[in-house]
């Protein structure tokens, strides 16, 4: 009984891991004030934390390789590579999982903090591609799912479609794109059909657009409307439409960060959006903490035939 309730939740989870003598790893429900374990990844509490996807968590290992984790379906990948060094520290890459639709195949999209490094792995070919950004006056930031393309955002700002069979990124012809420096913060959400950019910068700055496909433009958004933002350690930003039915607040951001188990919420009014001010990535680290959010029904699928 206790793991079917787990399987049927749909909410938003916060995932969180104990201290060292304990080795365990827990999800939390917020408006329920209910805690769920599992067992089978406590055996990867030693493993680097990246991220979450695809109801997956993602991490690295010492053996170059990546282990992709769902405590739901209590199924695990396994990805190794020789093409690049994999690093072996907390939240060190930026990840996401596609599952290719009308198949079993999947792509993990990791983009590595320190090297600025875009790799991407297709398990159609049990190949690594890394995209190189060798010589441009950009890179890469961020990426996520839409329509079954994966975009992508670079800290100029401009949006673009990540192609899967040639191994290049094709940037779009946007129009008004919003001023940014170097110490912006772009990310890229997906909700309701739509994509979104975060722009934020820390302490200063809290700007959301819509990207109108129809125009090829940023639209800022006065307020979030019927969605809320949700920030977790490594600079995750997640959207939870209509969050009201998860007992969440519309128009707010939920944040966490590891340094306590405490989730601060910043909410909006009917014309504006939250004071929100993105925090500084704090260093010292308290056990338990929390390390993410996980969205077990969230299922992102590509499309290879939309490259073509």
């Amino acid at each position: 009984m206790y793991w079917r309730n787990f399987l049927a939740l749909q909410e938003p989870l916060l995932v969180q891991k104990s201290s060292f003598f304990k080795k365990s790893f827990s999800f939390i429900s917020i408006p329920n004030q209910k805690v769920y374990r599992s067992k089978m990844i406590n055996y990867f509490w030693h493993f680097a934390y990246s991220g979450s996807s695809s109801g997956y968590l993602i991490m690295t290992g010492n053996n170059n390789s990546f282990l992709l984790m769902n405590p739901f379906t209590r199924r695990k990948k396994v990805i190794n590579t020789s093409t690049f060094k994999v690093n072996f520290s907390y939240f060190a890459y930026r990840v996401l999982l596609a599952f290719d639709k009308g198949s079993k195949d999947f792509v993990l999209v990791a983009l590595c903090k320190s090297s600025n490094s875009l790799h991407v792995y297709q398990s159609r070919n049990f190949g690594w591609v890394t995209y190189s950004t060798m010589g441009y006056p950009w890179m890469i930031v961020d990426f996520v799912v839409l329509h079954n393309t994966i975009y992508v955002v670079n800290d100029k700002a401009n949006i673009g479609i990540l192609n899967l069979n040639s191994a290049n990124i094709k940037f779009l012809e946007m129009k008004c794109i919003p001023s940014v420096t170097s110490l912006s913060h772009l990310r890229l959400v997906s909700c309701d059909e739509q994509l979104f950019v975060v722009h934020t910068k820390p302490g200063v700055v809290f700007n959301v657009y819509k990207i109108d496909f129809s125009t090829m433009k940023y639209v800022k958004l006065k307020t979030l409307g019927d969605i809320a933002l949700l920030y977790a350690p490594g600079g995750n930003y997640y959207a939870l439409s209509n969050p009201n039915r998860w007992g969440y607040e519309s128009n707010s951001v939920y944040v966490i960060d590891r340094s306590s188990t405490k989730c601060r919420v910043y909410v909006g009014d009917d014309n504006k959006l939250p004071k929100y001010i993105r925090p500084h990535e704090d260093l010292h680290i308290m056990r338990p903490y929390w390390l993410d959010w996980s969205f077990r029904h969230l299922h992102y699928e590509i499309d290879y035939s939309l490259a073509d």
